[in-house]
């Protein structure tokens, strides 16, 4: 081995699942919907469903089909960036999945997790190697840049040739129909075939920053009772306080991103695309904005951060995964990759997590 040469994990293949069930906003008009207290808002289902375009940008999302759980979804999107790569299935060392409440079976919210949905991708891509080892993690919307940031310190010390990186979620599932915030999350899966490459120069998944915020942030995001009485009994839904989560968002996560980028000895002119996760679409355009200032950039180029949310809504762990997949198959908005680019992927979640890290393509 050449003495100047360091070990890098890359990404030859991509891959993503994206549901063919399209709920439109429209779907929402007629749901009733009630405020934390347990009171019905008596605003018109129209307006509400317009401000809340008005808000997020989001004006459709897509669902898993009725007989297709969350592991279901991982392995198309593994299997897809598997013959992306051209890779042996058999020879994965590593298969990694990020969720958050597992195969959630349709007009059900039990988590069902047992076995790991790893191991239930691993067996439903019938790889038959005991030696490619199959866990999960869970670590909110940022599961699949942390498992990303997991699986580089495998390749890294030499444990790994590969892994397969899938994030996949089914959260619209987890939702209560009277709850606004249903409106914003969606289904899919997305999938990275990482592989170790020798190279003198860095390429490939390079240093990271990351936090988790217990202190005054834990339920920002959280499991908790309906806000609709009638519903209240063992089940739990997915609930959020939006606004304490947005100004969180806006303070931390351009730092962390500062942070990365120090990390790595780069300016923001150095970065060609953000891909940061997407749960409302002025949000992220603001944490933009912040990142710019903190350079000292008051012209913000809106190219730098492509967008699915409009379309695609907030699929969690799923969603730069499949930023990164169109991308690098040239399916978005014109958004391309060379060789030699830089991209920050970046993430903020339930935990509170939030984590960056940068790629340079190779």
């Amino acid at each position: 081995m050449n003495s100047k040469a360091e070990i890098y994990a890359v990404a030859t293949g991509t891959g993503s699942y994206i549901p063919p069930v399209v709920k439109a906003n429209a779907d929402f008009i007629n749901n009733t919907f009630f405020n934390d207290d347990g009171t019905v808002i008596e605003t018109e289902g129209q307006e509400i469903v317009d401000k809340f375009e008005q808000i997020t940008d989001i004006a459709e999302r897509r669902c898993a089909e009725k007989n297709h759980v969350t592991s279901d979804l991982a392995m198309f999107a593994g299997k897809a960036a598997l013959e992306d790569a051209g890779f042996n299935k058999e020879k994965l060392d590593y298969i990694i999945v990020a969720h958050n409440l597992g195969d959630m079976r349709h007009g059900t919210i039990y988590p069902d997790i047992l076995p790991t949905l790893a191991s239930r991708v691993k067996h439903k891509l019938g790889i038959k190697n005991p030696k490619t080892i199959a866990y999960d993690i869970t670590f909110g919307c940022p599961g699949w840049t942390q498992a990303m940031i997991q699986a580089n310190y495998y390749i890294k010390s030499g444990d790994a040739k590969s892994a397969l990186v899938i994030g996949a979620d089914t959260l619209s599932r987890a939702m209560e129909p009277h709850d606004r915030d249903s409106m914003i999350f969606a289904d899919g899966a997305g999938a990275v075939v990482l592989e170790a490459r020798e190279s003198e120069t860095p390429v490939g998944i390079l240093k990271h920053a990351v936090q988790t915020d217990t202190e005054e942030h834990i339920d920002l995001l959280r499991m908790d009772n309906p806000y609709n009485e009638a519903l209240k009994g063992e089940n739990l839904f997915l609930k959020m306080y939006g606004r304490r989560l947005y100004n969180y968002a806006l303070t931390n996560v351009p730092q962390l991103a500062k942070e990365c980028l120090d990390k790595n000895e780069m300016e923001l002119k150095d970065v060609k695309k953000i891909l940061i996760h997407q749960a409302n679409a002025k949000m992220d355009e603001a944490i933009l904005k912040r990142i710019f200032r903190l350079y000292g950039e008051r012209k913000v180029d809106m190219d730098v951060m492509p967008m699915t949310i409009r379309e695609l809504g907030n699929s969690s762990v799923a969603t730069v995964p499949t930023l990164f997949d169109l991308i690098c198959k040239k399916q978005l908005n014109g958004h391309t990759l060379e060789s030699g680019d830089n991209v920050m992927m970046t993430s903020v979640g339930a935990g509170m997590n939030i984590n960056a890290f940068m790629y340079k393509m190779p």
